[in-house]
C-alpha cells in the first residue's frame, strides 16, 4: 500500500481550536474561533493567529492591536463551533452560548470565564499573507483556573480535557501516552 499524493495545502494537525475574544475601541465586542494558532516564541512569550481580513473581527483586531486566547474543552466545543460558523455581525455570540465576559487585566478585551486558560495578547506585527493575515503579538498575561491547580499549585489543563481540531473535525485530547524527556529518562 502507498500514499496518495494530495495538492500542497495546510495538513499539519490537530491543532488547537480557540475562542479568541476581541473588541473595538468602543468597547464591542465579539468571539471568533481559530484554529490557525500557535506558539511562535518563549522568550518574549510570542503567539501567532492568522485571520481573514473580510471576518468581522478583523478590524477590531487591527484597531486596538489587542485579543485574548481562551482555550476549549469539550465543554465548550458546541461554543466553539458557533462562534466559528455565526457573524458577530448578525448576533451575539456571548449571549446565544450563554459565555460570561470577564475583563481582561492588560488589555481592553473581555476573557471567555468558562475557558480554562486565557492569553492576553498585544499585537507587534501584522503578515498579509494571501487569504489571512497573520497576527504576531507578545503574551503579556496568562491566567488559570484554580479548579485545575492541585495542592502543589501544579495545573493540569488536561483534566479540562483540551478540544483540538482536525480536518473538519472537534475532537477531544486522548489518554497520555508519555511526557516530555520520557524517551530518555533512566
Amino acid at each position: 500500500m502507498g500514499k496518495q499524493n494530495f495538492k500542497p495545502g495546510n495538513m499539519l494537525y490537530p491543532l488547537p481550536a480557540v475562542l479568541v475574544s476581541v473588541a473595538d475601541k468602543a468597547g464591542n465586542s465579539n468571539l471568533l474561533t481559530i484554529a490557525w494558532t500557535g506558539t511562535i516564541c518563549s522568550d518574549p512569550p510570542m503567539v501567532s493567529i492568522s485571520v481573514r481580513p473580510e471576518r468581522y473581527s478583523y478590524h477590531m483586531i487591527e484597531e486596538t492591536g489587542e485579543f485574548v486566547l481562551n482555550l476549549t474543552t469539550e465543554e465548550l466545543a458546541l461554543a466553539t463551533d458557533y462562534c466559528g460558523v455565526k457573524s458577530g455581525k448578525n448576533v451575539d455570540k456571548w449571549k446565544d452560548m450563554k459565555l460570561t465576559k470577564i475583563p481582561g487585566e492588560k488589555v481592553n478585551v473581555p476573557m471567555v470565564k468558562e475557558s480554562p486558560v486565557n492569553i492576553e495578547c498585544k499585537v507587534t506585527e501584522k503578515k498579509e499573507l494571501g487569504t489571512h493575515h497573520m497576527f504576531l503579538a507578545e503574551v503579556v498575561a496568562v491566567h488559570a483556573d484554580e479548579k485545575y491547580m492541585d495542592e502543589n499549585g501544579r495545573f493540569h489543563l488536561n483534566d479540562a480535557k483540551p478540544l483540538v481540531y482536525s480536518h473538519g473535525r472537534y475532537l477531544s485530547v486522548g489518554e497520555e501516552i508519555g511526557f516530555f524527556g520520557y524517551s530518555v529518562k533512566k
